[in-house]
């Protein structure tokens, strides 16, 4: 685990303060993400779906808070309270409505919906937020920040 360092600003309530990233950069980490979850369906028989959905849920928490789209785009997950950086914990909570229109997706006819719906709701709060936080980061209380707007990031010993 890691923390966002002791001298970053905070707001009134005392919580720490970071810009939210760019919300360009976060819909490119997740497209990478999906990419990388296409290429787990279509390159491992049988097992890809479950492979993508794994991936879906805890890529949040590989890398020291980064999935592999967050680590290319330079995005990081945080805890806006403590400024601790995602764990799979986090990771899993914070995805679980991505997680949902993806399995919601086997459904016949119609499963292509509810993802649309899903990234739709997502989208919207994500852009009328200040913090740039969707429903999944309100759950679990992270928000994405850019790299180079950490004021420090270290690891604990």
């Amino acid at each position: 685990m890691g923390e966002i360092g002791m001298n970053a600003p905070e707001d009134s309530t005392g919580q720490i303060k970071l810009d939210k990233a760019k919300i360009l950069n976060r819909v490119v980490a997740k497209a990478v993400d999906f990419i990388i979850i296409g290429a787990l369906l279509e390159t491992i028989p049988g097992a890809g779906y479950y492979a993508g959905l794994a991936y879906l849920l805890m890529g949040d928490g590989l890398f020291g808070g980064r999935s592999l789209g967050k680590r290319l785009i330079r995005l990081r997950v945080v805890l806006y309270e403590t400024g601790d950086i995602g764990s799979y914990k986090e990771s899993i909570i914070r995805n679980f409505p991505f997680a949902a229109g993806y399995i919601l997706m086997a459904v016949p006819l119609i499963g292509f919906i509810f993802p649309l719906i899903i990234f739709f709701f997502e989208g919207l709060l994500m852009i009328g937020n200040d913090r740039g936080m969707r429903f999944g980061d309100e759950l679990v209380k992270t928000q994405v920040i850019e790299e180079n707007t950490a004021i420090s990031l270290k690891n604990k010993s």
